[in-house]
């Protein structure tokens, strides 16, 4: 029982991933249309870029202490890739460069978001196969 509770934890702390990286997309949207100033779509996204990459790292350190090995291997590559960019100092929007930056972090964001909506079903997956092994016992 305490397995499913786990993942249904991991469950919902994907699914809070989803929504930051859906906020951050929605937020350069509003830029590129012109609903948002700079400044603000840059406070906006910078607000929850960091809670982004301390919630893949507890999730990370989660699945290591639950022994969920192979999601800890899933989650390995998207903390390494935050780590980079925050090492290099390029996790946070710059206002004045946001507009020649665009299409890059219009193309970041939606590849994070399909591998977060991958681990997501993966977790999913595993979820309602630990609820059926626990049902027949």
């Amino acid at each position: 029982m305490a397995d499913i509770f786990a993942w249904l934890f991991s469950f919902f702390v994907l699914i809070g991933l989803i929504v930051l990286n859906v906020y951050q997309l929605m937020c350069l949207a509003d830029l590129e249309f012109d609903y948002i100033n700079p400044y603000d779509s840059a406070s906006r996204i910078n607000k929850v870029v960091l809670p982004e990459y301390i919630t893949v790292g507890v999730l990370l350190c989660f699945y290591v202490v639950t022994g969920h090995w192979i999601m800890s291997l899933f989650c390995l590559p998207y903390l390494y890739y935050n780590v980079r960019l925050y090492r290099q100092g390029k996790h946070l929007v710059d206002v004045t460069e946001i507009f020649n930056l665009l299409p890059w972090e219009k193309k970041q964001r939606p590849f994070k978001l399909f591998y977060v909506i991958f681990m997501l079903f993966l977790s999913l997956f595993w979820l309602i196969y630990t609820s059926l092994d626990d049902q027949d016992n």
